[in-house]
């Protein structure tokens, strides 16, 4: 009886020390050598695939530099794995360890922060509308009866029900598994307007057979600070990648990062994306913070 009550205290003190290892992302790429990376396949110069198991991108680049902190505090150097995400999965993976963190294009919402957290915003979008150059479409009022794509897991068509000036505006919601999925929807006429985050509009528009064929239009639905995403309850990581966030903005890094991503030609195109730095996102940048869109919302 002895021995199986020490048996089943070891296992116990086993499960403890692997569920507290679970929220300590330091110890837990320490132990490991491996920290993993949440990327997009095409979340516009954020994160987008390369082919070969290749990513790169805006929040990609931010997030080697978090893991090279990371490799500090760990005292060790640490193999990078890609685990691409959907919009659909990202948080599931984020919360089961199986990303230690997302660098894709995820808005930072109160919803969300109740499953898991968020670094200081990197990046404040504007949800927007893609059209193709012909459709004569101007505005949200012109949507009605029209097919509106968007990615599923996504906020935007929520964002785009809200928008006072939808009201009576009767559309039928098409979904992409991701978001060239979307762009795809609207490429071959499936739907009449793609609804999401500018950047990813620009990006994919920007890709595309003939860019020239496609615009951004109508009105800015929605503010969205956009973070890079980590397990909740991990204070040392948290204040790890904050730290690395603060230090790239003070040092101008992130000025740089901007103009390499949206305002040079990027690979494997060399095509411009063309999005200025916003306003909103210079102001994150003045006063690095966490906050949700609720709180964009309310000035």
């Amino acid at each position: 009886m002895k021995l199986k009550l020490a048996a089943l205290s070891i296992a116990l003190l086993a499960t403890g020390a692997a569920f507290a290892q679970a929220n300590d992302t330091i110890a837990k790429v320490k132990a490991s050598g491996v920290v993993t990376m949440g990327v997009r396949d095409s979340s516009g110069a954020l994160s987008y695939t390369l082919g070969d198991g290749k990513y790169t991108g805006y929040h990609v680049e931010i997030c080697n530099r978090v893991i090279a902190a990371l490799e500090k505090a760990a005292g060790r150097k640490l193999e990078v794995k890609y685990q691409s995400v959907t919009s659909q999965n990202r948080i599931p993976l984020v919360q089961n360890g199986t990303v230690d963190l997302e660098c894709g294009s995820t808005t930072n919402n109160v919803a969300r922060q109740k499953d898991v957290a968020f670094l200081y915003t990197t990046f404040v979008e504007e949800v927007r509308i893609a059209v193709k150059a012909n459709s004569g479409i101007t505005s949200i009022t012109q949507l009605n009866g029209k097919n509106v794509a968007t990615t599923t897991g996504t906020t935007s068509v929520q964002t785009l029900r809200k928008n006072e000036r939808a009201k009576g505006i009767d559309f039928k919601e098409v979904f992409g598994k991701d978001h060239s999925d979307s762009f795809l929807l609207l490429e071959s006429g499936r739907a009449d307007a793609f609804v999401m985050d500018g950047s990813i509009l620009a990006g994919n528009i920007a890709t595309a057979k003939n860019p020239a064929d496609y615009k951004i239009v109508g009105e800015v639905l929605s503010v969205e600070p956009i973070a890079i995403m980590i397990r909740k309850d991990d204070p040392a990581f948290k204040k790890l990648g904050d730290d690395t966030i603060r230090d790239m903005i003070k040092a101008g890094d992130m000025n740089k990062l901007w103009d390499k991503w949206f305002l040079q030609p990027i690979p494997p195109k060399n095509t411009k994306v063309g999005l200025a730095l916003s306003d909103s996102t210079k102001a994150a940048w003045a006063t690095p913070n966490d906050k949700p869109m609720e709180d964009y919302a309310k000035k």
